[in-house]
């Protein structure tokens, strides 16, 4: 959905749940110890990231190599970090810094752009979220389909430790509009976030002619 509405709307767009990855595939590749808070961040300090469609990291193209279930919770644990979260929030302010960006990721409109012109939080059903899961080609990349269940599980686990995590845990922005993607299609929520989109710019028109 964030790639589809970037592309619509020509802005860039980035996925900071990626970066977040990419640390940690880095940082197990270079062999530290995932819970060593600073061993990690000086890893993700010194990465040369180039966002985009493919996910890079350090000249390593590791946009299907993330996407595994050792990655997953790679991520979890490197996400929990504080001094980690500082330096990837850093860098992403920068990439936002010129303003026409779609950046999604669970602390986004919470932390990393609390003024953003736009705040999306976009939900669905626990087992409509393990379905898709479960269906994603990306999380299937060298391993068998996984099944329903088992990903439930582990969203679960995910959503748990993204919650109670002492560093800019996930929760809705008090000015997040909520979108419940249970029962719609990517292309409902698109046209959905492009009329919220379209809204603001109108607003902000009408401002300036005041």
């Amino acid at each position: 959905m964030a790639r589809e509405v970037a592309s619509r709307l020509g802005y860039r767009h980035v996925d900071t749940g990626a970066m977040y990855r990419a640390v940690a595939w880095r940082a197990r590749e270079l062999g530290a110890d995932l819970h060593d808070a600073a061993a990690v961040a000086a890893i993700a300090r010194a990465a040369a990231f180039e966002p985009g469609e493919r996910v890079t990291i350090d000249g390593h193209d590791v946009t299907n190599l993330i996407r595994t279930g050792a990655i997953d919770q790679a991520a979890a644990i490197v996400a929990r970090h504080q001094d980690v979260r500082s330096v990837l929030v850093e860098r992403q302010r920068a990439y936002g810094s010129g303003g026409g960006l779609v950046m999604e990721g669970r602390d986004i409109g919470s932390v990393v752009f609390p003024d953003a012109d736009l705040k999306v939080y976009l939900d669905a059903s626990a087992e409509e979220r393990a379905r898709r899961r479960a269906g994603d080609a990306r999380h299937a990349v060298g391993r068998e389909a996984a099944a329903v269940a088992d990903v439930a599980s582990a969203l679960d686990e995910r959503d748990r430790s993204d919650r109670t995590r002492a560093a800019s845990p996930l929760t809705v922005a008090i000015d997040a509009v909520y979108i419940d993607t249970t029962a719609l299609a990517v292309g409902d929520v698109v046209a959905r976030v492009l009329e919220l989109v379209k809204g603001k710019i109108e607003s902000a028109r009408r401002r300036r002619a005041d």
